[in-house]
């Protein structure tokens, strides 16, 4: 019994400690959650006990258990145990419950009097800046002007505040100019490189916004908002301070761990997103791109320094989060002068000023590269194998094969506190643990693990064909997320904005395929970065569309009307029965998911992306029997990103283009009622 490691413990208090165990999550047992180390942890830790328990069991087999006075020893011991365990479990449970807690957000402490405003103001900026490691230096105000410079070993911030005291109680803080600049380690004392100048914008726009807030009237002060601002100032420094210490670790050349992001920006990411969108403008005859259209085709779009001092990358808008911006009122100064981006409906100031509100627009979906210290991860790495399954496709722009760069993965050094760990590039759906990731479909899941690890062991999975009641699908993750029980099906009502075609009876059949969470992801190019968000948007195009109408378990939709109504017939309405006329009450519609796979499975086709499509399945026209089938397909390479077939329908006069433009604006489920309209001959 030596070996046991639970020596003193009972069987029953061991299996009660995992069942308190909250580090198991539901949706965070796969390697591309935030943090999938814990868990592995975790169920290494189970397996282990499992073994520890199954040799204690065996150990008493031996013992005469007829003993009374040995039975009641043990009765006794259990007892004592329990209690002790129990004991355990409140206080393991009231101390998880307090660091829950440490997050919580009371507001920014500004100062009642407004002449003590300005001070508070720049000793935050101190204190953030001290946190993340950097030394600071405040000159003398002068004029006007106050100037504050934080350094590190390579970074140096100077921070340009303008003071007016004209009104001596109230004086007001501003921000003139932040501008960055890099010690050159090798060279003299004075010798330095200019910084960044989207950087410096990005700094400067997040200090100027944070001291407009703390110096509104009170009674217009969000405290909360102030404090969030300052939290993510404070990120931002710490972070800057993580390349600050790459950067002085290899000298000179350190100096790509700041200036990176531009070069990519500048070199590879826009040069394509301009390519991709002349593309699109010359397939819609067009002077500017459509922002939908453009995230449905093109790559996503990138927008660097938009939350962090990094890249990040606009996957996807749904419909009516399209709509919103198109809506924007535009100024002078939200046209951008720069003529190296891509010409989008929506000017980009707008595009910025939408993606980083907090919260973040529903129906909004973005991806962060954001360099992290880790841990191996669960998945092994090998940036010389070539991804399948065609990704990243490159159907707007063939040359665009050729844009590429790779990120840098650097181990941290035995002389270092994170010794074994690696600084590494994730995608980050979450930004930052903010924000829900996204929901997957295993089947893309295992894409996404295919396109980082060709050789990994996810794939060799067999697609699930049948699911456990309860287990869920990842429909039910975006329909119904908070009941633990799918029902198979889901209905909805769709109602015709101008009561132009009856109801449509939305009956959806939920795909028996488990659903993840996708919240965080190695990548090491470029490319993997392209075909990872080809994935997701494909992805977030199906969970768009579903998150756009009420869907309820079926049998418990009260929308549905009421079958048990009585209603006489007369002889007209049995004439427009026989003729097909008949208005009926709802028109019923099966929705199916599926994938969309090539007709001949070779070696070409191999490499061929497979296209989400939703399949509808409605009556015919009366009294042609039969249904008609509308299924639409995700397809770049079309027009507006998708692709519409009809199968039936005989006689309906009716344009594909009509019916794609329906799908783009939101009403991709109302095209059995504009087919029903068509085939009735009405207008």
């Amino acid at each position: 019994m030596s070996n046991i490691p639970y020596q003193s413990r009972t069987v029953q208090s061991v299996v009660q400690d995992f069942k308190t165990n909250s580090e198991l999550s539901d949706h965070s047992l796969h390697p591309f959650s935030t943090s999938p180390e814990p868990t592995l942890s975790s169920l290494q830790t189970i397996l282990n006990t499992t073994t520890a328990i199954a040799e204690s069991l065996n150990g008493f087999l031996t013992l005469p258990l007829a003993d009374t006075k040995l039975l009641s020893s043990f009765r006794e011991y259990s007892s004592i145990a329990h209690k002790v365990s129990t004991s355990e479990q409140n206080m393991r449970q009231t101390m998880i419950e307090l660091r829950k807690r440490t997050g919580i957000n009371y507001g920014e402490d500004i100062p009642l009097e407004r002449a003590l405003i300005i001070h508070w103001c720049v000793s935050q900026v101190e204190q953030w800046a001290t946190l993340a490691g950097m030394e600071t230096f405040r000159e003398e105000e002068r004029e006007g002007h106050m100037v504050v410079v934080l350094g590190g070993k390579i970074l140096v911030v100077d921070i340009d505040f303008s003071i007016d005291r004209s009104n001596p109680l109230s004086p007001i803080l501003g921000i003139i100019s932040v501008k960055t600049s890099y010690a050159v380690p090798n060279g003299t004392a004075s010798s330095t490189t200019d910084g960044s100048i989207s950087l410096d914008g990005f700094l400067a726009e997040y200090l100027g916004t944070y001291v407009r807030e703390v110096q509104k009237e009170e009674e217009d002060q969000d405290t909360m908002e102030a404090a969030r601002l300052g939290s993510l100032i404070a990120e931002h420094m710490k972070y800057l301070m993580k390349l600050d210490q790459l950067a002085a670790r290899e000298g000179d050349s350190g100096l790509h761990w700041f200036n990176g992001i531009d070069r990519l920006a500048a070199d590879v990411l826009e040069p394509l997103a301009v390519k991709e969108a002349a593309k699109v403008a010359s397939d819609l005859s067009s002077t500017t791109v459509p922002l939908d259209i453009f995230l449905m085709r093109a790559h996503a779009l990138p927008l660097p320094y938009l939350t962090s001092p990094t890249i990040s990358f606009l996957v996807h808008l749904s419909p009516l989060s399209y709509l919103s911006l198109l809506r924007t009122p535009i100024t002078n100064r939200d046209v951008s002068p720069r003529t190296t981006l891509p010409p989008l409906d929506i000017p980009f100031p707008i595009i910025r000023s939408q993606a980083t509100s907090h919260p973040r627009p529903p129906g909004t979906t973005s991806a962060t590269l954001v360099l992290a210290t880790t841990p191996s991860p669960l998945l092994p790495l090998d940036p010389t194998m070539q991804a399948l399954q065609g990704r990243p496709s490159f159907p707007l722009e063939p040359e665009g094969a050729k844009f590429d760069s790779i990120l840098p993965e650097v181990a941290e050094p035995i002389d270092s506190p994170e010794f074994g760990k690696t600084n590494r590039w994730y995608l980050d759906f979450t930004e930052g643990g903010k924000y829900r990731g996204v929901v997957m479909s295993q089947s893309r899941m295992r894409d996404i693990e295919h396109l980082v690890n060709p050789l990994g062991t996810l794939d060799d999975i067999e697609p699930v064909s049948v699911m456990p009641v309860g287990l869920g699908s990842w429909v039910d993750l975006i329909v119904n997320p908070d009941d633990g029980i799918s029902p198979g099906r889901y209905t909805s009502l769709y109602t015709s904005p101008t009561s132009s075609h009856p109801p449509l009876l939305l009956r959806l059949t939920v795909p028996d395929e488990p659903g993840f969470l996708l919240e965080r992801i190695p990548a090491q190019s470029i490319k993997q970065v392209w075909g990872i968000l080809e994935i997701v948007k494909e992805q977030c195009w199906l969970n768009e569309i579903l998150r756009g109408y009420h869907w309820a378990a079926e049998g418990f939709n009260i929308d549905q009307p009421d079958e048990s109504e009585d209603v006489e017939a007369t002889e007209e309405d049995l004439e427009a029965v026989f003729k097909g006329t008949i208005t009926p009450r709802r028109i019923p519609v099966n929705v199916y998911i599926t994938t969309d796979l090539p007709a001949i499975m070779d070696d070409a086709s191999f490499n061929t992306p497979r296209r989400s499509k939703i399949v509808m399945t409605s009556p015919e026209r009366p009294p042609i029997t039969g249904l008609v089938e509308t299924s639409v397909t995700y397809d770049p390479s079309r027009p507006r990103g998708i692709a519409v077939n009809i199968s039936g329908a005989m006689g309906a006069d009716l344009s594909m283009d009509v019916l794609e433009e329906a799908c783009r604006r939101g009403g991709l489920f109302g095209l059995p009622g504009r087919i029903w309209v068509k085939a009735h001959g009405y207008s």
